[in-house]
């Protein structure tokens, strides 16, 4: 499948299944990919700008930050240690910093520094190496997983600073889902050449099944998402009527999804072995 970089370059890119079938590829990958995220307006480094789609973002992302963090709560002790890999602008950092003895990695120095200047308690860092092995109770990825290039690498990497059975959560947008069915080459959760991989349900089972250190715990659905990314998507489509549009195809992309799994964007929980 052939797809535009809507959102910055207009650049065509190509997506290719991999050896890990239902596992997908953005071809080529640019050698210079940093200035692909060179906006003001891409929403990893986002600052508030008041207008209409960081409102939006915002309105949903406090409901997304509350869920996430539910996610560690049921799993693990008040004062584990946690890591958000890929922390951004430091959301998810400061919303569980409180409960939990927080780490944020994050490479981008403009985002680091915004995501330092929203903490108190929580530590940010610039490497991951500077936490000592077998240390975390938890490792979050919050769509940052698809942006890795180097994912054997990364995944034994988390492996080596996870306490045994300690917890993986990866959250990654789902090419499977009805929202991306129906808006093809202008389902804005492609987001190439961005995001490196794309993972259906099946892709992520596979992937993971293949690590012997690993075990697939439970997937769990992002049911926002669908909103979000569609209406992204009309807009990509220049929809004069994208919030309506927008409001229902991600309803139906979430009503299909109640009896197929298959949700716009999915939350996988790992262990450890």
């Amino acid at each position: 499948m052939k797809i535009k970089d809507h959102f910055l370059s207009q650049e065509i890119f190509e997506i290719k299944e991999t050896e890990t079938k239902g596992v997908y590829k953005t071809s080529p990958i640019p050698s210079n990919i940093s200035r692909y995220y060179e906006s003001e307006d891409y929403i990893s480094h986002h600052q508030d700008s008041g207008s209409l789609k960081e409102k939006l973002y915002k309105f949903l992302q406090s409901f997304n930050l509350q869920y996430k963090k539910n996610i560690l709560v049921d799993r693990i002790k008040k004062g584990s240690k946690v890591l958000d890999y890929g922390c951004g602008a430091g959301e998810f950092v400061k919303y569980i910093e409180n409960d939990f003895k927080t780490f944020g990695f994050e490479p981008d120095a403009d985002a680091r520094k915004a995501a330092q200047a929203k903490i108190t308690k929580a530590t940010i860092l610039d490497d991951i190496q500077k936490i000592e092995d077998k240390t975390l109770d938890a490792i979050t990825l919050w769509h940052v997983f698809e942006h890795v290039e180097n994912q054997d690498e990364m995944l034994n990497i988390f492996h080596s600073k996870l306490k045994d059975k300690g917890l993986l959560i990866i959250a990654v947008p789902n090419p499977t889902s009805y929202d991306a069915k129906h808006y093809k080459e202008y389902w804005a959760a492609y987001d190439v050449p961005r995001h490196i991989y794309h993972f259906s349900k099946t892709g992520m089972e596979n992937l993971i099944s293949k690590k012997t250190d690993w075990k697939m715990r439970k997937i769990k659905p992002l049911v926002l998402d669908s909103y979000y990314i569609s209406m992204l998507s009309e807009k990509y489509k220049k929809s004069p009527l994208f919030w309506l549009k927008a409001t229902f195809y991600g309803t139906i992309s979430n009503i299909k999804a109640l009896f197929s799994n298959e949700f716009s964007s999915l939350i996988y929980i790992i262990e450890k072995r």
